[in-house]
């Protein structure tokens, strides 16, 4: 028998008798932290830091009798990287691969820069290979997929609508200073290039090429991109985003 407490977004995935208070339950024996808390309904993804009995343990710990632990979510106003013991490496490069109900979120993070794969028609297995082989953080609504043995960085996307699951995953991994907004293709996730206007004008319309100055180019799709009124939309949001989530001013 052992003593859990689970913190802030990680009680959503809790039985409702469970969630933010401390509660005992009976762990089978041999069983890791990990596979206690994945068996109480949390993705080991979700989780940042980990404390049994006050100190910081890895996921493969084994359980004790009377053990008090502690489990905590991403933290995003402290800095505890010397506290963690849950993942060797950190993610420099920040990528992700979303399963097939999140494809309208894919477009977004796309638009703000981010590598970005989708599923498509790539089985489960298939994403989670991706996801491994490739260091991308899996975005999805799906508990099993996150609790697969191989995922060490993955995101459980709580929102129903794409503009608002984009707004949820740029504040909990803090990526407002890493957008580079229209910098891939929406299409196809590859770097956009730089298209001069007479290169352009073979490709669109007059009245295009009348308002605008600056292309930019799909090598892959060919399509063309350049800085109408989506374009506005989207600068609008990063600068909501970072607006909403800057912090705070230390005088």
């Amino acid at each position: 028998m052992a003593e859990f407490r689970f913190y802030e977004e990680l009680n959503d995935f809790l039985a409702l008798p469970r969630r933010k208070r401390t509660f005992t339950w009976s762990c089978p024996q041999d069983a890791t932290v990990k596979h206690a808390i994945e068996a109480l309904g949390v993705p080991h993804t979700e989780v940042d830091l980990i404390l049994v009995n006050g100190e910081s343990v890895g996921f493969s710990r084994l359980v004790q009798r009377n053990d008090r632990i502690s489990v905590y979510p991403q933290f995003e106003s402290f800095d505890i990287t010397p506290l963690v013991r849950l993942r060797s490496r950190p993610l420099r490069n920040v990528r992700f691969i979303t399963d097939a109900h999140l494809g309208g979120l894919a477009k977004y993070l796309r638009m703000l820069g981010f590598d970005t794969l989708t599923r498509d028609d790539r089985t489960a297995g298939e994403v989670i290979r991706v996801a491994t082989s490739e260091r991308r953080i899996l975005l999805t609504r799906s508990r099993s997929l996150l609790m697969h043995r191989t995922v060490t960085h993955g995101f459980f996307v709580h929102e129903q609508r794409p503009l608002l699951q984009c707004e949820e995953v740029v504040s909990r991994l803090q990526l407002q200073a890493r957008c580079r907004p229209f910098s891939r293709c929406l299409r196809c996730n590859v770097r956009l290039e730089e298209l001069d206007r007479q290169a352009a004008a073979s490709r669109l319309d007059p009245p295009t090429l009348k308002h605008f100055e600056e292309f930019r180019y799909c090598s892959s799709c060919h399509r063309v991109y350049w800085e109408g009124s989506h374009y506005r939309r989207m600068a609008e949001l990063v600068e909501r985003l970072s607006r909403q989530h800057r912090a705070p001013d230390p005088g």
